[in-house]
């Protein structure tokens, strides 16, 4: 059973579907109770990170998703929620974060060639990290497979956490972070990126409590 994390700010009936269509049992979720008791976690995010972390509080979930992650509970954070298990963002000022996985979220503009188009919204492609190579939610993937993203801001300083990246104009940019135990994020949408996203899901419906570690 996956929980979706159901705060105000995500596409939850794309990521039900897809669930639904790899046969895998998904529920949506405001109660930081069940958040604490979730076999599998997946947090969204579509908008500004500020709000989002926010209404994250307002809700009572940032406390239950740090709980959830304490307790070894596997956590997928996608586009905004991978943002938000960073420990800080500097989007429109600075805001904290669930400080899950090392480092900050800053804007693509000024770190990639004035050339290229923010947001990045489409296709691109993945580059996995000898991290990635080991990261259970990509078992099933490999370089050069492509996703959807759709963003304005990165991960940067992951460090150590990196398991994959995509270019943007000769750049990396950071496209998945692992933080060696159950906690995971994808910079692009799974759920809206064919095959290659629902293996992805799939992969991170078998993660066990604790996830490995490295």
């Amino acid at each position: 059973m996956v929980t979706i994390i159901d705060y105000g700010v995500g596409n939850l009936f794309s990521l039900e579907s897809s669930f639904a269509f790899i046969g895998e049992e998904a529920t949506v979720t405001s109660d930081p109770d069940a958040v604490r008791s979730a076999e599998r976690l997946i947090l969204p995010g579509v908008g500004a990170f500020g709000d989002a972390a926010e209404k994250l509080r307002s809700s009572g979930m940032f406390e239950a998703v740090l709980d959830a992650a304490e307790a070894g509970i596997p956590l997928l954070g996608i586009c905004l929620g991978m943002q938000l298990l960073f420990e800080k963002s500097f989007e429109y000022g600075e805001h904290g974060g669930l400080g899950l996985i090392k480092g900050s979220v800053r804007p693509m503009r000024g770190y990639i060639p004035d050339a290229e188009k923010i947001p990045q919204i489409g296709w691109n492609s993945l580059a996995l990290t000898e991290r990635g190579g080991k990261c259970p939610i990509f078992e099933d993937i490999k370089n050069g497979d492509f996703v959807y993203f759709v963003h304005s801001f990165y991960g940067a300083d992951c460090g150590g956490a990196l398991a994959a990246s995509t270019d943007c104009g000769g750049v990396p940019v950071t496209a998945a972070v692992w933080g060696g135990g159950s906690v995971f994020g994808t910079q692009f949408h799974p759920e809206k990126s064919g095959d290659v996203g629902l293996r992805i899901l799939k992969s991170f419906s078998k993660v066990p409590k604790g996830g490995p570690v490295l």
